[in-house]
């Protein structure tokens, strides 16, 4: 775990990924961000056209009430007197076609004093509590006022889909004033109009908008989302196989320098062993033959140098092979024919231990290979099997054929091998049993690499073992 969370690689890529959710934050901020502009400054602007319009119809009520009721009212009467129920009713009929085109709420006009003169609303007329501080301010600066009205915040008005008439209103306080047609050198404010108008149907068109913005916002932050995860889980997948390859590299070339030296060690020893252990091994079994039985006790001490000289023997023979694998000699060969003869040659073993070998495969199936090579992983195999069933199991042998080439499967009875020792079973030196050099797995998977094969191990999922070499039989001899 320390090794991987110092690895300049596995750091590199962690920090383009950090870099990478940092974007996408960045821009989903920005987005939303742009969002939020945009829908502002649309909610802006149409207020700003709503405050023109309204000015507008300010403007013209004005002008209306000034021209069709004011002039011929004071030709009339003299003066204008609100409770008068025939002017009341004239200045009604102005107002009311004048604004029923549009969507008016309410209009009031206030007098100087701030008593509402006039209002739609017959019961708001002649109150004096209903002005404030903004119709006071319109009447002493001549300026119009604008206020906007909403029942609802922009929040909630986004997710209301069914906006109730009257949610969104603008209300202008107007000064009423007389025109300079009248040959009056100012005009004079007589008064103040208010006009309370429902913009609750153009405010719900920009919340679409400002919908429609976000929802585009917020489709294109998942879609670069998920674009970017997919990225990212993709360059991860990536890395990581670099990093099992780049670690099986390194594997493989400590493994090679380690049988470079140990290559080194073997030749120059196994020179020396060699030759003295001839020699005792060829004098013991001289000794043996002259003394045959007269003495039992040294014909016993004989009788084991010689077992001893014979493993040491097959021992470094089994460092040699391993350290320093011979060339190929290439022929066209049928793996079934070096399979029956192992069987020939264990049957007698086999049987002693009442281990059955089945066979279970064709002949024909030709391969280019080392004879002698394959032969003697074969062999190791089955003698692993025969070792692992001890007594009273069976060993099958299979050939079949697969995609380029064949599969020779061992299967066998035995214990098979424990979840935490499969993946090392095949390295060098590494054995479960009390003797031996753990390099038979070892040089069965050399020899098979060296043919272009893949050697595989496991269980049988009803027990035993399974060991398989797989063949190409693409390469011509």
């Amino acid at each position: 775990m320390d090794s991987k969370a110092k690895d300049p690689q596995i750091q590199s890529f962690q920090l383009v990924k950090l870099l990478s959710w940092t974007l996408l934050v960045v821009i989903v901020a920005s987005s939303l961000g742009l969002s939020v502009f945009l829908a502002k400054h649309a909610d802006e602007t149409l207020l700003e056209k709503q405050k023109e319009f309204a000015l507008l119809q300010a403007e013209n009520l004005n002008h209306q009430i000034y021209r069709r009721f004011i002039l011929p009212t004071v030709i009339g009467y003299g003066k204008i007197g609100l409770k008068n129920e025939e002017q009341m009713t004239r200045l009604d009929q102005v107002i009311r076609s004048t604004i029923h085109s549009f969507k008016v709420s309410e209009v009031r006009i206030y007098d100087p004093n701030l008593i509402v003169s006039y209002s739609l609303n017959k019961e708001n007329i002649g109150k004096t509590n209903l002005g404030g501080e903004l119709i006071k301010n319109v009447i002493d600066s001549g300026k119009p006022k604008y206020e906007f009205i909403s029942k609802e915040s922009t929040v909630e008005a986004i997710f209301d889909f069914n906006m109730r008439p009257g949610t969104m209103l603008l209300k202008i306080v107007y000064p009423l004033r007389s025109e300079q047609s009248l040959k009056i050198d100012e005009n004079i404010i007589i008064g103040a109009l208010v006009f309370t108008q429902d913009i609750t149907e153009d405010y719900q068109s920009v919340i679409n908008f400002e919908r429609l913005i976000l929802f585009t916002s917020c489709c294109s932050a998942l879609i670069l989302f998920a674009t970017i995860m997919a990225i990212i889980k993709r360059a991860d997948i990536i890395n990581q196989q670099r990093i099992k390859d780049r670690q099986l590299f390194e594997k493989e070339l400590n493994q090679s320098e380690k049988l470079a030296s140990i290559g080194r060690m073997v030749s120059g020893v196994a020179h020396e062993i060699r030759n003295p252990l001839g020699i005792i091994s060829s004098s013991s079994e001289l000794l043996l033959k002259r003394m045959k039985e007269a003495d039992p006790i040294n014909i016993k001490i004989l009788s084991a140098i010689h077992e001893e000289c014979k493993r040491l023997s097959r021992t470094v023979s089994d460092f040699l092979d391993y350290a320093r694998p011979r060339k190929l000699t290439l022929v066209s060969i049928d793996p079934a024919e070096l399979l029956d003869k192992i069987a020939v040659f264990m049957d007698a073993n086999c049987h002693e231990s009442g281990i059955e070998i089945k066979r279970e495969y064709v002949h024909g199936h030709i391969v280019c290979a080392d004879e002698d090579l394959l032969y003697r992983a074969f062999y190791n195999l089955v003698g692993n099997a025969v070792q692992a069933v001890e007594k009273n199991g069976c060993i099958h042998i299979s050939i079949k054929e697969v995609a380029d080439g064949i599969s020779v499967v061992f299967s066998d009875t035995g214990p098979g091998f424990k979840s935490e020792i499969v993946d090392k079973v095949k390295d060098p030196f590494f054995t479960t049993k009390d003797s031996g050099t753990g390099l038979g797995l070892a040089i069965v998977n050399n020899i098979v690499k060296s043919h272009d094969g893949r050697f595989t191990l496991g269980n049988n999922p009803e027990g035993g073992a399974r060991l398989e070499v797989f063949l190409s039989t693409k390469h011509e001899c």
